[in-house]
């Protein structure tokens, strides 16, 4: 069971007066506290950790992580690593085999803020 508070204003980073966090569990049980800007995406892109996912899924309209989820936010986040930006959206759907129509189904608040948010990449600021 993993337990999510958003708190914002509780957490300030520097100039961020609107940020908060997000409370997760690790995988040892410890409650781990991880930064996030006011719209939810990380301010430290290290932080992300499978429990932020499953903390903030609902958040985005996703109640149930299924493989298919995993499969987009898994390229997202590897693609992140790599290139320190989320993929335009035809490479997303071209290099993981899986629709718009179907990643938007997955991600009801779409690729952009839904499944780069889960992913922990920065929020966008083009298209994805």
């Amino acid at each position: 069971m993993v337990l999510v508070y958003i708190l914002w204003g509780e957490f300030a980073m520097g100039d961020e007066d609107n940020a908060g966090f997000v409370m997760v569990k690790d995988s040892n049980g410890n409650d781990k506290k991880i930064a996030v800007d006011e719209d939810g995406f990380l301010l430290n892109p290290k932080d992300w950790c499978p429990g932020f996912v499953d903390a903030v899924a609902k958040q985005e309209a996703v109640e149930t992580l299924t493989d298919e989820h995993w499969k987009i936010i898994n390229y997202l986040r590897d693609y992140f690593t790599k290139f320190d930006s989320c993929p335009p959206i035809r490479m997303l759907v071209k290099n993981t085999g899986t629709e718009l129509k179907k990643i938007y189904q997955l991600f009801p608040t779409g690729p952009a803020k839904g499944a780069c948010r889960l992913a922990g990449a920065p929020k966008p600021t083009g298209c994805v």
